[in-house]
């Protein structure tokens, strides 16, 4: 097993892509409130690296809402077909209004637009208001919708990274790596 848990994260990301897995980038997103009520929900990540591990959501939805009042968070990548997941924690923060609008630009015109036209996780009196709101920036900005003001990028900045692999007769290999300094503590868990 590495020494650095990012590397190895990144390493297996890349040997899910290789074999095919789809969407290897899921990943469950677990947030609390302020009362540490729980919820989870699937999203992809954008990146992983040094600094943490990159995601994008709607300021105002839900796990934007509670990552301001309780600003950290657990994330699970699972490939199943690889017999492999990572678990991270440790505290999120956003990016800078640069970085999220330097992702936003590389993302397909309709998706930007989808962006901007969902207050997510807010009602809606129906699927034709959003999808009319769709349009309409659609041919208001055409290939160039701006990123709202409600939407931008986080990063979880790992505290603690566990590494599982599946092994016969349910002797899993667990490593689990906690920050110190600027590097990592790593302990071998029974599985």
């Amino acid at each position: 097993m590495a020494v650095d848990p990012v590397g190895q994260f990144n390493a297996w990301l890349a040997e899910a892509r290789e074999a095919g897995v789809p969407l290897p980038e899921a990943m469950t997103l677990a947030t609390a409130d302020a009362s540490g009520r729980p919820s989870a929900r699937m999203l992809l990540l954008k990146g992983a690296d040094e600094i943490g591990f990159t995601f994008f959501t709607g300021y105002e939805s839900r796990k934007g809402r509670e990552l301001e009042e309780n600003p950290r968070a657990a994330i699970v990548v699972y490939w199943n077909e690889l017999g492999r997941q990572v678990r991270v924690e440790g505290p999120v923060r956003r990016l800078s209004a640069e970085e999220s609008d330097a992702y936003f630009e590389t993302r397909p015109a309709r998706s930007r637009a989808a962006a901007a036209a969902s207050r997510q996780s807010e009602p809606i009196a129906s699927r034709e208001e959003l999808e009319a709101e769709f349009e309409r920036l659609l041919a208001e900005h055409e290939d160039a919708v701006p990123r709202p003001e409600r939407w931008g990028g986080y990063v979880l900045e790992p505290e603690t990274i566990e590494l599982w692999e599946h092994r016969d007769d349910r002797l899993h290999d667990r490593f689990r790596f906690t920050r110190e300094g600027n590097g990592w503590r790593r302990e071998r868990l029974s599985p």
